[in-house]
Parts: structure tokens; sequence; C-alpha cells
């Protein structure tokens, strides 16, 4: 089985190396950020199943990533890590979906205890996939090239590529304009501004021969945003 991999993001130095080291002495996978910026950025990366977050960072607040991560990954693990008296804070990250806290200063035990029960109750996550397979081709999300059984090939721009890498992280699961463009564009835009997305969702959809009146990967949920409704296939 894969090792599981896990994001500490962790403003303390002293703090964030102990987690590190336990977590590899255990056999985890991990990688590691010190503050809000790079730790939402790495958090909003996919090649993590359970992230420890402090919810005290400088250039940023815990809370905001969290909110974040379950916005991009509604099933991630997530357990926050929280100062003694930090009560209000421990809610509103449960109330944000965290699923569960550790306090300061914590053992190594209860820590672990934690991390091993959390992800017991969380299916393993895959690892991102280089190729894309459906029902009447393929997309190699490395290089961007489109082929059909057809014999036809077309090319993906990279943009489109992280456009269609998103939506096939997300089958099944309707995702609005706005959450396209803060995880694609990775921009705040709202209203008119999401005509973006529709112009290159037309181009995606037209370079996967997949007819909206007819949609067979990517279907237009009115008023709501997209979904994809094919599944990664194995290679």
């Amino acid at each position: 089985m894969t090792s599981r991999r896990v994001l500490v993001i962790e403003d303390d130095a002293a703090i964030r190396r102990g987690l590190v080291d336990v977590l590899h002495f255990r056999g985890y996978e991990t990688r590691e950020a010190s503050n809000g910026i790079d730790g939402l950025n790495a958090a909003l990366g996919p090649d993590y199943d359970l992230l420890l977050l402090d919810l005290v960072l400088p250039g940023g607040e815990g809370l905001e990533i969290l909110r974040e991560v379950r916005l991009a990954f509604p099933t991630l693990p997530v357990i926050i890590l929280t100062a003694k008296g930090d009560e209000a804070d421990r809610v509103n990250g449960l109330k944000l979906g965290a699923d569960d806290y550790v306090v300061k200063p914590f053992s190594v035990k209860e820590l672990l205890a934690r991390v091993e029960a959390v992800l017991r109750r969380s299916p393993e996550r895959p690892r991102p996939t280089a190729m894309l397979h459906f029902e009447f081709g393929e997309a190699d999300l490395v290089t961007g090239e489109v082929r059909f059984l057809s014999g036809e090939r077309s090319r993906l721009f990279p943009l489109e590529m992280e456009l269609l890498r998103y939506l096939a992280a997300n089958p099944g699961r309707v995702v609005s304009r706005d959450e396209i463009l803060s995880r694609v564009w990775h921009a705040r835009l709202t209203g008119a501004e999401t005509r973006t997305v529709d112009v290159h969702m037309a181009r995606l959809r037209e370079k996967l021969r997949d007819d909206p009146e007819r949609p067979r990967l990517i279907r237009t949920i009115r008023g709501r945003g997209y979904v994809f409704m094919a599944q990664a296939a194995p290679p």
C-alpha cells in the first residue's frame, strides 16, 4: 500500500520539525509550510492525504486555509493544532469541517493516535492522474494531447489542461464558476467576469469533441456550474 502523505502547516520551526520527524519515523511522507501564504498554496495542491493545520500563522489565518480546503476537497481529512486556551478557534474549526483537533502542547502518542484514527475513517486519495481515459478517447494531462478512437487528435493549452484536471478530480460534483476561477485561475472574480469560465469551457469541449447539447463528459447545470460525468479509468 502507498504510504500516506501528510501536509504540515505550522509556523513554529521546532514544533514543525518535531511533527515531520515523528511522521517520517511512522512511515508517512510529509510536506511542510511555515506561513499562511505558502500554506494555502500547498493546501490547494492535490498530492496529500491529511492536513495538520496550525490556526495561528503569519501571512494568513489557519481558519481561512481550512475554509478554502473544504471548498476544494470536501472529504480531505484535517486536524487542527491549537493553543490550550483557544477554545473559540477550535469550535470555529470544527464548524468549518475539521475532523479533529490537538491542543498544544501534545504528546507524540496522542498526535499519532488522532492521525491514524482520522485516516482510518477516510478513504485513501489517489495520486493525480497524468492520463485521463474516457469513452471515446484519452487526454494526456502532461503533454496536452487528446487522442480519439477515431484517430483524430487535438491539443490542449496549459490552462485548458488545468481546467480539465480540476474537473476530472471532482467527478459527479457540481463545480461552480466561482470555484473554477479560484482553483484554476487562482482569482477571486464574480458576476460578469465569470463569463471567462464559459468561454474556456466552450473551447475545452470543442477540443474534447463533447457536444454541449448531448454531453458525454461535461454537463452544464444551469445557474450552478458544471459536472464532469466520466471517471478517470486506470491506464
